[in-house]
């Protein structure tokens, strides 16, 4: 039997913050057969959660699949998060989502729960309801920093608020080639379509102002 990720103590406090979901949540993993790392640890570890509780289901694709395409996912491993009816918000992992972004995760699933209600401020919501082109935020994070979490929380956040958002958890060290490609010695780095970049857990309001300067 593979040894378990989640000891008995991280799985009773998961049990926890998870006995607060509200409807289920489908988990869409996307596989690859080469060249992928990391793959059997993501799936054991959505794989362990489903365990925990029956409110998480479980999709496997290969990343070559039609729902891959239809998804835009283009790396593996990748996760995607699905609403109880079904819906994509926009929400990406690509890579483990391990030590600070396990948490990440946690308050994703709960927020998909209910529906993938966007958790920012009024005027944040307003001023991102107008967007109608596509936007591609990147963030990219390694499992020790502490500041990672609400890079990542607030690009899901966006994304859940407006429809032509993707925003996507990225690995640093498993995705090398792509960390060379923008540039990335510390984290957070976001990258919002390709042509807006910054370092550090910006504050909301700021946040929303370079989404905006992308377009």
């Amino acid at each position: 039997m593979a040894e378990r990720l989640l000891n008995d103590e991280i799985r009773k406090q998961v049990k926890e913050i998870l006995s607060e979901m509200k409807g289920k949540v489908k988990i869409l993993f996307f596989n690859s057969d080469s060249n992928c790392d990391y793959c059997s640890t993501v799936e054991g570890l959505i794989g362990e959660l489903t365990e925990i509780t029956d409110q998480i289901e479980f999709e496997r694709h290969e990343l070559d699949s039609e729902k891959a395409s239809e998804l835009g996912i283009k790396m593996a491993p990748a996760l995607v998060l699905l609403t109880p009816d079904g819906k994509d918000k926009g929400v990406r992992f690509y890579g483990i989502p391990s030590g600070h972004e396990f948490g990440t995760l946690l308050q994703d699933i709960l927020s998909f729960s209910k529906n993938a209600v966007a958790e920012l401020s009024p005027e944040s919501l307003e001023k991102l309801s107008k967007i109608d082109k596509p936007v591609d935020i990147k963030v990219f994070v390694t499992p020790t920093c502490p500041y990672c979490p609400k890079a990542v929380l607030t690009a899901h956040n966006i994304a859940m608020a407006n429809e032509h958002v993707t925003a996507s958890m990225v690995e640093a060290n498993e995705f090398p080639e792509l960390s060379m490609e923008y540039g990335v010695s510390s984290v957070p780095h976001i990258v919002i379509n390709d042509k807006v970049s910054f370092i550090g857990a910006y504050p909301e309001p700021q946040y929303v102002e370079e989404v905006l300067k992308a377009l």
